[in-house]
């Protein structure tokens, strides 16, 4: 998975490395599928809930252990040992310390910092969570509710939140860039996503929606100025599309956005939610459609795909079959060779997730998980 290949950066004349890295999610931000230890003795869904639930000193005795175990200085090491040259590390709006009940963990993210550097890896912060949430998943901080851009004062926090974090990191070394924000929803994700209307309680959610264009547009443009006081020219400023790859096309170079990026998520496991067929030409479709979609946004500004993995059910069906390891590995190592290809038409590609649980060698509870797992996809030798 070592990509070397040279591209120009947006608005600019300059060159920057192919992005070839993996994600350091539920660590700072937690999502419950990928590893649930610490809810364990709740019923919270979500990162939200789970500090409702739990007393502050449990909460806090919770989040520490999680956060000192979860990752760790040796797995910046094994990241660079396999070529990869940037981790990009979701983090919570509440990261500073200063929205209770939540715990701050900023001292975490100064640690990775530290270990990137040692290490000779980039790191790209990215604004995972909003208050109210932008999206109505648990990786949004909270399930079913979606009302963070209704709310002018939390729309502000996020913007503080933005610039305490470029101020603090903008001169370090390792710093490749910031995400002002992950999967701002669109309408026709909100209306399919699973997570639409299931929030815990109801009356909190009245009001949750997607999150349109002319919210987003305004908040990316506020965004960029805010990050831009801090940042030089050379620290890219990302931005999730927005589930909208093709809405965007000239919107940055109008608005005279230096050294940008847009985020674009891909995943085929999701894809057959819609299209059920389990086959080796449906993904071939799917991909090259979405290549096709890579290289039309690309015109205007670098895109990278800052999420996507090889999980996919017809290699999944076949894990736990005795005698089928080689037929499963073909398709994992397959899948993974098209999505390389493809994805790195663009700037790059991130893969989620660096793990998902710590201990690599314990099964986890549902085979679907594996090709999650860019750590089992390498002892497995599923990426060629």
């Amino acid at each position: 998975m070592i990509h070397n290949t040279i591209l120009p950066e947006a608005g600019k004349g300059a060159a920057m490395e192919k992005i070839n890295g993996t994600n350091l999610g539920n660590w700072l931000v937690l999502e419950k599928w990928m590893c649930d230890l610490v809810f364990h003795g709740t019923d919270a869904e979500d990162e939200t809930w789970l500090a409702r639930l739990l007393p502050p000193e449990e909460l806090a005795a919770r989040m520490k252990e999680h956060r000192e175990t979860y990752v760790a200085e040796e797995d910046f090491r094994n990241i660079a040992s396999h070529g990869l040259n940037l981790v990009r590390i979701p983090v919570p709006y509440f990261i500073f310390g200063d929205r209770p009940p939540f715990t701050g963990c900023i001292e975490y993210l100064d640690r990775a910092f530290h270990w990137a550097e040692k290490y000779g890896l980039k790191v790209l912060i990215d604004l995972h969570t909003v208050p109210g949430s932008q999206n109505g998943y648990d990786n949004g901080g909270i399930t079913g509710v979606c009302k963070w851009c209704t709310d002018r004062k939390e729309v502000d926090f996020a913007l503080s939140v933005l610039e305490r974090l470029a101020e603090r990191y903008a001169s370090h070394p390792a710093l490749f860039g910031i995400e002002v924000l992950n999967e701002p929803i669109s309408f026709s994700v909100y209306m399919t996503a699973p997570s639409t209307g299931k929030a815990r309680d109801k009356e909190e959610a009245k009001g949750s929606g997607y999150v349109p264009m002319r919210c987003l547009k305004p908040f990316y443009k506020k965004a960029y100025q805010v990050l831009r006081k801090y940042l030089s020219e050379d620290k890219v400023i990302v931005f999730h599309d927005g589930f909208r790859l093709g809405r965007w096309g000239n919107f940055f170079q109008k608005e005279n956005m230096k050294n940008v990026m847009l985020d674009t998520h891909i995943y085929i496991f999701a894809m057959e939610n819609f299209i059920p067929f389990r086959s080796m030409w449906i993904y071939r479709l799917y991909t090259a459609f979405n290549t096709w979609l890579l290289r039309r946004a690309s015109r205007y500004t670098p895109v990278v795909v800052g999420e996507w993995c090889i999980a996919n059910r017809k290699a999944q069906n076949l894990y736990s079959v005795p005698g089928k390891e080689d037929e499963c590995r073909k398709i994992f190592r397959e899948v993974g060779k098209m999505q390389l290809k493809a994805w790195n038409t663009s700037a790059g590609q991130i893969y989620w997730n660096y793990q998902l649980l710590r201990d690599q060698a314990a099964p986890l509870d549902e085979v679907w998980k594996n090709g999650w797992d860019l750590n089992r996809c390498w002892k497995n030798d599923w990426l060629g």
